[in-house]
């Protein structure tokens, strides 16, 4: 098991089960560089890791799920291109190969949103509330905001966050399928452990495979993303674990899978 070079990230490893905390709730779980780096770092384990197979992202605290980057830490870039260039929180969550599931328990502003759209699925505690703030302070978001939430809930309703900047909270997320599930905020973190587990017992190439293809189905037309996940299943269906799995159907247990 991989440890964190510093505290304002956390792991934690249980049942194949991964859970990544963003820890500095005193910042609204705000992103500075090192924890960028601290954040890659993690990621390529967890790629690696045989004993991880499904991740939950998820704050510190009960105010903030990720307020983004550090703003403060910004005026450190000697230019906008550094800036530009600099490994990045969003890109590594969005790097992970294996399913991940964001426990939303705050603010998901900015960053924090494009992080929690970088994850698989999205729950929400009910005091939870979504925000692309940057142009009020005069930029916008680069981590695939506007792709995300063009994607997530159509492009009027991404207007309106993008070029408002206000914030929407998680009654409204639901409705317009930024979320899948509402919890109370106590049972948040249980409730996202729980698929995370449900995942974590499903074939893991099969698991990771249904993610390659889900993002492919966004990306290609319909007939090249058809043919795709036709290949992918023929990938899937000669893997020991898809053996296992007809075996242990036609033998009425639970299969034991082996990611081979």
């Amino acid at each position: 098991m991989i440890q964190s070079d510093i505290d304002e990230i956390q792991l934690a490893l249980s049942d194949y089960v991964l859970t990544i905390t963003l820890n500095r709730p005193a910042k609204l779980n705000s992103v500075t560089q090192e924890m960028s780096d601290a954040l890659v770092k993690a990621v390529e384990w967890a790629n690696d890791a045989t004993e991880v197979r499904t991740i939950v992202l998820t704050g510190a605290g009960e105010r903030a799920f990720c307020a983004g980057s550090d703003i403060r830490g910004l005026d450190k870039y000697a230019t906008p291109w550094d800036f530009r260039n600099r490994p990045d929180y969003c890109d590594a969550i969005r790097g992970i190969r294996k399913p991940v599931i964001a426990a939303i328990n705050g603010y998901a502003f900015g960053g924090g949103l494009e992080t929690a759209m970088s994850c698989d699925i999205r729950i929400a505690s009910s005091t939870a509330s979504f925000a692309a703030p940057e142009i009020k302070l005069g930029w916008i978001g680069g981590g695939g905001m506007s792709a995300f939430l063009t994607r997530s809930i159509g492009q009027s309703n991404a207007a309106l966050m993008l070029m408002t900047g206000d914030p929407i909270d998680a009654e409204r997320a639901l409705q317009w399928g930024l979320v899948s599930e509402i919890t109370e905020p106590g049972a948040l973190l249980a409730r996202a452990t729980e698929y995370a587990a449900t995942i974590a017992s499903r074939p893991p190439i099969a698991a990771e495979t249904a993610k390659a293809n889900l993002r492919a189905a966004v990306n290609m037309p319909l007939e090249q993303a058809i043919k795709y996940e036709r290949d992918l299943q023929t990938i899937c269906f000669a893997t020991e674990d898809a053996t296992e799995g007809r075996r242990a159907f036609a033998e009425k247990r639970p299969g034991v899978y082996n990611r081979k």
